[in-house]
């Protein structure tokens, strides 16, 4: 685990945040999974982790993870991802329709508001249920 400075006030209200900022947290700590997740799975080759952990911190695949995940969310939860997947960016990457990009920012929403709220041990229990789908489905290709 990582020791943060204690001169820093590291409090947050996630309610109080944009869902925007929320995704964009919730992006590095679901991206940082992923990559635990395949060194744990014992790639030597740096090329062949970027490539496989591409795949999965792609939108298209957020938002297929999303879909799996919804029926075990609860009300809160489901509120945060709404909040997240309406919340307008301005852009839409290339590798993405807007549909898939607008559940992909709900996703990355709710992880950063689980992680700020202290909830660790909920959301590894979401993002243990994605663990068979990673090692078995190799990700959204294209």
């Amino acid at each position: 685990m990582i020791k943060l400075p204690e001169n820093i006030d590291w409090s947050f209200e996630p309610e109080a945040m944009s869902p925007l900022a929320l995704a964009y947290v919730g992006d590095a700590v679901y991206e940082l999974y992923i990559r635990v997740l395949l060194v744990g799975q014992g790639s030597p080759k740096m090329k062949d982790l970027h490539r496989q952990a591409v795949k999965y911190v792609r939108a298209g695949t957020q938002a297929a993870f999303l879909k799996e995940l919804e029926p075990l969310l609860t009300e809160e939860e489901l509120a945060v991802v709404r909040w997240g997947r309406n919340a307008k960016s301005g852009h839409t990457p290339k590798s993405a329709d807007v549909l898939e990009y607008r559940h992909s920012t709900g996703f990355e929403a709710l992880i950063g508001y689980l992680y700020l709220k202290g909830r660790q041990e909920r959301l590894f229990e979401l993002l243990g249920e994605l663990g068979p789908l990673i090692e078995t489905s190799g990700g959204q290709e294209g």
